[in-house]
């Protein structure tokens, strides 16, 4: 009962019981709610002494997250235990007590085992022998009320001695907690007669139960949570590798080998020493960044959001590196630490299998031999060694084990996981043995899944012993609101989706790039491609050039020849080129076109760069995916494709512009002259830059639409996964901007947008247009709030700038985020067209602002083009003078320079000039 805080400096530094409870003893006055409540003044003032001299031995030790958890739970102890005095001493004392009229406070949970963060609940129990007396009741209902005045977040029960056995054998969640009881205050017989019925009456021969209950409570947490360690926004209590992983393996030790605390774990042979101190130094910085957090958000708060992750890098002392700021290290020790947790629950759960299973087997004459695979042993359907040596002897095998996991479809031992955790740094012999070498490219592309056994290799450190290069992105976190993992999870994550992709798993979602993938003649360039193609993130300068400096220098090492390695560099280096040219670029501008094919310059390359963005982006996480970007890579990859095919013996421009007129006359079942007298109000480049669909759509639409002056359609496009909508009206200066700030009021995001006038003036505008999950408006009330939207901003009803001020920024995270709005203005990406690029932060009417810029500058927007990167937002605009020429001149270059930084930083107009 007593010793486990004595290890705390100080103590009374923190509370002083003795002299508190002098305080509270002499308050005067008889009256019971008088009394709590001057009561209630002290402990309150006490606890906020407390809670800030442990806030300030943390910023003083920030790593000391134990000591700090210990701190909090003493704090409440003493508290607890002057509440409970002075409620059943003076303001409910018993004279001539009976035997049932006894009371008992147990702290559970973590709050029993004495961990605590700054705003953690405090879970109590009480506990009377039999039947809770008239008596008992009043003095549990007056320290509840008290502590709640306090401010403290109270879990509570109260229990009789069989209802405390009752329901602990019926619910695993209450077994837990009362696992954790802790005497706190009352009658100590009391407290040996709960503490030996849980043992007796609950405990024993449930022990295998208890186990399985937990794991799967954890699986279901781990699925609720992700189902990875490695999400950049981490719960550190409930995600998975955090505090309540450590949590259950020591209540399944604590509930099948009745240890106390968790360095008993090493003596019943769980863990050893090397592996509890890891254990240990998981647990002591995952309780520092917990309370830290909680100290920060000043409430109970778990999830490490990109707002806190800064403070707490800060508060902790990391420093910025060059290429690796100290918010991204401090989040690579966080993943290194729940890699940590995740690999020290493998071998615990080993351990436990084995001692369910060993039990199982009493009884057994003969022991079953484990059947041999390659010289490796095969244990209950695993990989397992036949010796504990068996690395030692030959480290090759540390290689040869991942591969003939992924061959075989099989699981590995977790002790002979452990067993290569151990000797990892052997691997540093055989780097250059071209037999490993041989097989390390077996487990990548071996037409078998990499992306487990992968996982392993990495999990171990044997991957980055094998490769140092991948060794540097073990747990790099990319500090943005775009990708969703650690560059290693993602890159395992893209091999995984790369192999299901080959073996046709993804058809239905990616029919082009499954269809391309048989068409592939170097796969293992691929699967090497997709394994380098981030290897050289997080240390400085252009990771896409850096890294295939890396690729040029691993390859040959891996056996790759120099044909393959001159291609696998080479995507490394333009991985990153289709889908910036498929989001950012007009793909109906050709040059656009010859300008990708220069680059890529041979129908292989095509094939392997579609699957490998393809995969890339699929593996940046949830919601970064959708149909619009597939469409624009297939349109990209076709016309590519035709290119590289045919070289330049395509049609004329001319003959393609016939070529439409005419499908269009079909469609519409129209006469010549119908069709002359519609071709004769619309410009060449209308008919280059709209598919066929939405010219046969606008056709009907502005037939049905008159003679009127504003006519707005939106329906759903399936093909592009997003809402068409069509503005037909009167044209006239700023018309684009005024459209563009309604679809954001109607809480709606452009994604392509082309603007068109006709010869009679009129505009005839589309706009592809998503939700903020990056799906389409499918909802009449949807569509029908989108309408209303840009009919209001047009006919000037409501003020169009109020409205979007009062738009809230749907990610406010991202004001941690410090993105410098960038401009690019290029004469030489199009033939017809300034292309101009603006970067900055998303924030609510971006492109209305910068819409706004334009139309102050008099210049005529062709096409826009928006993609957003988590915080991140890239506009391109195809611009021309009012002539119809490029922007040339060199002041005027500038002059739009200058006007859309501005609007891209969020300068109104009359401030920019």
């Amino acid at each position: 009962m007593t010793g486990r805080f004595d290890h705390l400096p100080n103590r009374r530094a923190i509370v002083d019981r003795r002299l508190l409870a002098e305080q509270v003893a002499a308050i005067d006055g008889t009256e019971i709610a008088d009394l709590r409540r001057q009561i209630g003044v002290l402990l309150k003032a006490a606890l906020e002494a407390g809670r800030a001299e442990i806030a300030r031995r943390l910023l003083a030790n920030p790593s000391r997250g134990i000591e700090a958890a210990n701190a909090q739970a003493y704090l409440v102890d003493q508290l607890l235990r002057v509440l409970a005095d002075v409620t059943t001493q003076r303001l409910y004392p018993l004279a001539n007590p009976t035997t049932g009229e006894r009371l008992l406070l147990i702290a559970v949970g973590g709050y029993g085992r004495g961990e605590m963060a700054p705003f953690s609940d405090v879970d109590i129990g009480f506990i009377t022998p039999g039947k809770q007396t008239p008596w008992a009741e009043q003095a549990i209902e007056s320290m509840l009320y008290t502590l709640w005045d306090l401010g403290l977040k109270i879990g509570h029960s109260s229990r009789s001695l069989d209802e405390m056995v009752r329901q602990a054998k019926g619910d695993v969640t209450v077994r837990t907690a009362l696992l954790e009881g802790r005497y706190v205050w009352g009658d100590e017989a009391l407290y040996a007669d709960a503490s030996r019925r849980f043992h007796e009456d609950v405990r024993r021969g449930t022990e295998r139960q208890f186990a399985a209950d937990k794991l799967a409570e954890r699986n279901a947490r781990h699925i609720r949570m992700g189902d990875t360690r490695y999400v950049v926004e981490p719960n550190v209590k409930e995600g998975k590798g955090g505090l309540r992983d450590l949590h259950a393996l020591f209540w399944i030790g604590k509930y099948t080998y009745q240890v106390q605390r968790s360095n008993e774990l090493v003596a019943v042979g769980l863990f050893t020493r090397e592996e509890y101190r890891l254990f240990q130094r998981a647990d002591n910085f995952l309780w520092a960044v917990r309370c830290h957090l909680h100290l920060i958000a000043g409430r109970g708060e778990d999830r490490l959001t990109f707002d806190y992750q800064r403070e707490i890098a800060q508060r902790m002392h990391y420093a910025d590196r060059p290429g690796k700021p100290a918010v991204e290290r401090f989040m690579q020790f966080y993943f290194l630490q729940v890699r940590t947790v995740g690999s020290l629950t493998g071998l615990f759960l080993a351990h436990m299998d084995e001692r369910f299973s060993r039990r199982r087997r009493l009884g057994l004459k003969l022991a079953r031999t484990p059947r041999k695979l390659d010289g490796f042993a095969v244990d209950g359907g695993r990989i397992a060694l036949p010796c504990d040596d068996f690395f030692q002897q030959d480290p090759r095998r540390l290689v040869e084990i991942f591969a003939l996991a992924a061959e075989q479809g099989m699981e590995i031992h977790p002790l002979a996981l452990r067993c290569a955790t151990r000797d990892a740094r052997l691997v540093t012999s055989v780097r250059r043995d071209a037999r490993a070498n041989a097989r390390f490219i077996d487990l990548l592309s071996g037409g078998h899944d990499p992306e487990l056994p992968l996982r392993w290799m990495n999990e171990t450190g044997v991957l980055g012993r094998f490769v140092p290069d991948w060794a540097r992105i073990v747990a790099q976190m990319q500090f943005d609101m775009y990708h969703h993992y650690t560059v290693d999870e993602h890159t395992t994550r893209a091999l995984g989706l790369l192999a299901r992709m080959e073996h046709g798993a993804l058809a239905d979602d990616h029919p082009l790039p499954s269809e391309v993938m048989g068409q592939i003649v170097s796969r293992r360039v691929l699967y090497v491609a997709v394994l380098l193609h981030d290897i050289a993130k997080g240390r400085g300068g252009d990771h896409s050039i850096l890294g295939a400096e890396v690729a040029e220098r691993l390859c040959p090492r891996f056996g790759l020849t120099a044909a393959e390695t001159e291609t696998v560099a080479w995507l490394v280096r333009h991985h990153l080129l289709m889908s910036a040219t498929a989001f950012r670029r007009d793909l109906t501008d050709f040059k656009t076109i010859l300008d990708f094919t220069e680059v890529v310059q041979s129908p292989e390359r095509l094939r392997l760069l579609l699957v490998l963005t393809v995969v890339d982006i699929r593996a940046v996480g949830p919601g970064t995916w959708n149909g619009w970007k597939g469409q624009l890579l297939a349109d990209l990859y076709d016309r590519a494709e035709e290119v590289l095919r045919l070289g330049h013996k395509q049609k004329g421009r001319g003959e393609r512009v016939l070529a439409k007129q005419e499908a269009l006359r079909t469609a519409m079942q129209w006469g010549a002259d119908t069709l002359a007298a519609y071709v004769r109000r619309l410009p060449e480049p209308y008919w280059i830059a709209e598919p066929d669909d939405v010219l046969a759509h606008n056709a009907a639409f502005v037939t049905q639409a008159g003679e009127v002056q504003l006519a707005i359609d939106a329906q759903v496009y399936p093909e592009r996964g997003a809402t068409l909508v069509t503005v037909y009206a009167a044209d006239h200066p700023g018309l684009f901007s005024r459209i563009a700030g309604a679809i954001h009021v109607a809480g709606g995001n452009i994604i392509d947008a082309r603007i068109h006038t006709t010869r009679d003036g009129m505009a005839l505008d589309n706009f592809l247009v998503q939700n903020p999950l990056g799906q389409p408006f499918d909802e009449a009330g949807q569509l029908m709030r989108l309408k209303t939207a840009i009919e209001d901003a047009l006919a000037g009803r409501g003020k169009l700038t109020d409205r979007l001020k009062a738009k809230p920024l749907p990610r406010a995270r991202a004001d941690a985020f410090r993105i410098e709005p960038n401009v690019l203005i290029d004469n030489k990406a199009s033939n017809r067209f300034t292309v101009v690029e603006v970067a900055a932060r998303d924030r609510p009417a971006l492109l209305n602002q910068l819409a706004y810029a334009l139309f102050l500058s008099k210049v005529t927007i062709h096409s826009a083009h928006v993609a957003t990167y988590g915080e991140r937002a890239v506009d391109v605009f195809y611009l021309t003078d009012l002539t119809g020429d490029k922007i040339a001149s060199t002041s005027r270059v500038r002059a739009l320079e200058k006007r859309l930084l501005a609007a891209a930083a969020g300068v109104p107009a009359e401030e920019a000039g």
